[in-house]
């Protein structure tokens, strides 16, 4: 029965007829490359944009694809022809022993890689945003690679985090879909104190700030609703807990306001005699008694 690939064999003609299918390989080889390339470019610079990061960091994929691509032709070529068969199946196999303690060797630094490319697909950051991982690290995207994400910090430091650690983890984005951000601040009054009194200084005082944003619909400021929500939460064990729900442009807007408001509430509650309280302590003291003799 007649082998499929008899014609490569090396005989006079065969020579020739290996020569025009080695061409064919590495020219079907070039063209599936170059499509590949134009889609994989076009991807990533489609989702550079949306994470607001260098293109040319991904770079070295257009790279890896080639050699995939041409390593896997150079194996189609010693599989397929008779005389190379039994050399490609040797070399195969050690390429898979090879590939085998190089993986293993490099799982981490592979790790991060495969991460970054989630991360490119998925995009759970971009660039710019603000987010806190696990309730541990928080802080502005500084910068995305395909090995790690640089978050700076409000301390101005760098947070250097390995992609597959931040891919593993909790993020909480503050800017993944709108920036707008409803800040929640707290404050706690004296039974005696008048909670009507409390609610319009703290919604005045919010209201008066440079970065207050007024988040109501039309609908809303016809009929009449707050700008400023102030709720009372909970009657505490020496306090009256309000939260006031005072909305921004984005979250760094929302801290500055929040520390700002804080004093002027806290200096307008001195002036109104709305009292803030404070927990106090009794200490008793026992007299020893003397011992009778």
């Amino acid at each position: 029965m007649t082998q499929p690939f008899e014609f490569l064999r090396f005989t006079p003609n065969g020579y020739i007829n290996t020569a025009i299918y080695t061409v064919l390989i590495f020219i079907a080889a070039f063209i599936l490359l170059k499509i590949l390339r134009a889609i994989l470019t076009r991807f990533i610079h489609k989702s550079s944009g949306d994470l607001r990061v260098d293109p040319t960091q991904f770079k070295f994929l257009n790279n890896a694809l080639g050699f995939v691509i041409y390593l896997i032709a150079i194996l189609i070529l010693f599989l397929t022809i008779p005389e190379l068969e039994k050399l490609g199946y040797t070399l195969f196999a050690s390429a898979g022993i090879i590939a085998a303690i190089v993986g293993f060797a490099s799982q981490a630094a592979f790790s991060n890689i495969v991460s970054g490319i989630f991360i490119v697909i998925f995009k759970p950051f971009r660039v710019g945003d603000i987010v806190k991982i696990s309730n541990l690290y928080s802080g502005v995207v500084e910068d995305i690679t395909l090995r790690h994400t640089v978050i700076r910090d409000f301390e101005n430091k760098r947070l250097i985090i390995p992609n597959s650690v931040i891919s593993a983890e909790t993020i909480h984005n503050a800017n993944i879909i709108e920036e707008r951000v409803c800040n929640h601040i707290f404050y706690g009054i004296s039974y005696d104190s008048d909670i009507n009194l409390a609610t319009k200084i703290i919604q005045e005082e919010a209201m008066k700030h440079p970065l207050f944003m007024d988040n109501r619909t039309e609908e809303e400021k016809q009929n009449g609703n707050p700008a400023v929500i102030v709720r009372l939460l909970e009657f505490a064990e020496s306090s009256i807990q309000l939260r006031a729900q005072v909305w921004t442009n984005d979250p760094i807007e929302g801290f500055e306001l929040k520390c700002d408001i804080n004093r002027t509430v806290k200096e307008r509650f001195d002036r109104e005699g709305i009292e803030i309280p404070f927990p106090h302590r009794t200490l008793v003291y026992k007299e020893k008694k003397e011992k009778k003799d």
